[in-house]
This record gives structure tokens, sequence and C-alpha cells, in this order.
């Protein structure tokens, strides 16, 4: 079967690798979507830390099982996602429903080998029907589901001021889900085309670019207060630390960007504004069946953020070019 594997940092290859054996409880699937995540791009740039080299990329996908386990919640044929967070069950987190920060966790595409193939096993726990989606449709749940994860984790309310730095895909799926929950969202971004996408798609409240006088215009769309919940979706340690200062007093900042540098932010201040400040990673079950039910509604501009295709036998070649900002990629699928 067809596999592209990331073998050192720049280099993806296509290789010819023997179909995987099914364990006594996977599912074998013909996968047929794969998302493309910055995660992804970090990892054939050199800038996931969780990472060992080689690995076969891809986590976000959707596809039609092939075999299932006697007794499986699935049959052959089936369409369905995937979650893949392989969470253990048993440690602190799991304990406590805390999955998606599981002490053991294996993220496919990550810890072990994804989705840029042609047949994948995952443990039957971890696969799901996607009933009411296209497989398109299904392949985009997981970095939405991070999305909204992000805005549940922040208690996001009714007419809640909401800023979120960065409009990448992950970016605007918080933005998503925070409009969703009611709030009035601005975007902070520095590109230009980014924000033209968000005011037309997503219809976000206020877009601004980043410049001498962001600061300033921030401050000026609200009265100088700022903003009841800040996210930072940038993975830019600078602009991590930048956006403490948009935190409203009793405000929360909500890190969903993960890189492998220390921040540091002025003590004085955090305490002044008694700001929460939170991690946000990975999502639950819960945020994924939120993420379908909005698809399902309508509610998700699902054919505007797939911006980009291309077949898993171009990922090789074609693959660098998703990470040029002149062709405005917003969300690449991969075709297996």
């Amino acid at each position: 079967m067809l596999t592209v594997i990331c073998e050192t940092p720049g280099t993806l290859r296509a290789h010819e690798r023997p179909m995987p054996v099914r364990g006594d409880d996977e599912v074998l699937l013909r996968v047929r979507r794969v998302g493309v995540c910055g995660t992804d791009l970090h990892i054939f740039t050199g800038d996931q830390p969780y990472l060992n080299y080689p690995r076969v990329m891809g986590h976000e996908l959707s596809g039609v099982v092939e075999e299932v386990p006697k007794g499986s919640h699935l049959a052959a044929g089936d369409t369905v996602y995937v979650m893949p967070y392989l969470s253990c069950g048993t440690c602190v987190a799991c304990r406590q429903g805390k999955t998606n920060c599981c002490v053991n966790i294996q993220v496919l595409g990550v810890h072990r080998d994804g989705a840029f193939t042609e047949y994948l096993c995952v443990p039957q726990h971890f696969v799901h029907k996607a009933e009411g989606v296209s497989l398109d449709q299904a392949a985009m749940v997981e970095f939405l589901a991070i999305g909204a994860h992000a805005a549940r984790r922040a208690g996001v309310r009714d007419a809640q001021r909401v800023l979120v730095v960065g409009a990448g895909p992950i970016g605007m799926a918080a933005m998503i889900f925070c409009q969703l929950r009611g709030a009035q969202v601005t975007a902070l971004e520095t590109r230009r085309d980014r924000l033209d996408f968000c005011a037309a798609h997503l219809q976000t409240a206020a877009c601004v670019q980043v410049a001498q006088d962001d600061e300033a215009q921030l401050a000026a769309l609200t009265g100088g207060e700022y903003f009841d919940v800040v996210f930072d979706a940038t993975g830019n340690p600078k602009a991590m630390e930048r956006g403490f200062k948009f935190v409203a007093h009793g405000g929360s900042y909500v890190l969903i960007s993960i890189v492998g540098a220390a921040i540091s932010f002025a003590d004085p201040e955090f305490h002044k504004r008694e700001t929460t400040l939170l991690a946000s990673r990975n999502a639950t079950t819960e945020d994924f069946e939120t993420v379908l039910t909005a698809m399902r509604a309508g509610q998700i501009p699902d054919a505007a953020l797939n911006t980009h295709r291309l077949p898993l036998a171009d990922v090789p070649d074609g693959f660098k070019h998703l990470l040029d900002p002149a062709r405005g990629v917003v969300k690449a699928i991969v075709e297996c």
C-alpha cells in the first residue's frame, strides 16, 4: 500500500508498505480523506516538540471500515471519522474524563504513525460513525473540535468580547464556536488575506491586522477595556507573550498554541487583572459531537474552509507548497 513518510524535516518520500495486520480490538480502515493540520506543517519544518522521525503524518482522517472485531459497534462499509488521541483510560486525567490530556496519550501522526497511507488499523473505541456528513466533512471534524474545546474550556458566554489571535484553521475554529456561543469576536492576524476570509466566510465582527497601531485599534473596539477572553492560536512565542496585554481585568487567556520555547509574562500586571490562564489541548468526544451537530445544522462553512486538495501520491512533491502564503491555503485535504 502507498504510504508517505516524513523521514526528516523537509523530506517526504513515498513508500510501498505491507498491509497492516488488525489487532483483536482494532478496526481496519481504508483511509479516504486526511486533513492537513498545522501540526503536520510543524512536523515537516521540524518544529513539533513531541515527535521523533521518521513518521507517517496525518491525524485528521475519515475513511471506510474494511474489517471489524467480533461484536463491534461498527460494520464493514461504514463511513467513519477517528478520534486520533489514543488515551489509556486509566491515568489521573482519564479518570476525570479529561482524555484529551491523558498522561500516556498516543496521537496518530505524532507519537505513532498516522493516516498518510491507504490502510490503517485503529482501536475500535476511537472510531465513530460519520452519520449525516460527507467524507470531506468528517475529515474536518478534528480541527474544528479543537476550537470547540477551547471555547467550552473558556466558558465563553453570550455577548462576551472575544479576541482570537492567529487566523489559521485552529483560530478560525475557535472563532466559529465562540460565535455560536453568542460572543462578539475580533480576529487579530498578520495576513490580510486571512482576515478577509474571516470577514467573508465566518462573519467575524471585527478584523484587525497586526501593525504598529493594532493595540490602539483593539482598545478602541472595547472602549479601552480589552477582551473578556483572549485565545492565542499563533504558535509564536512572542505573540503568546504579547497576548496577555489584551485581556480585560477579570478576563481569561487561553493558549491553544503549543510551542517548544518557554514563555513569560509580567507578574504585577497579571495579578492586577486577576487573569485566568488556561491551556487548551486537543478535544474530547463531547467536542467532536458539538462539531458534528453544528455541521449537520449547516452552521459550519466547511466548503469554504477546504481551499485545497491533493492526492496522496502528490504529497511528497506538493506538500511544501501548502506552506506558501501566496497560495492562500486555509484547509488542505489529502485524497487517499
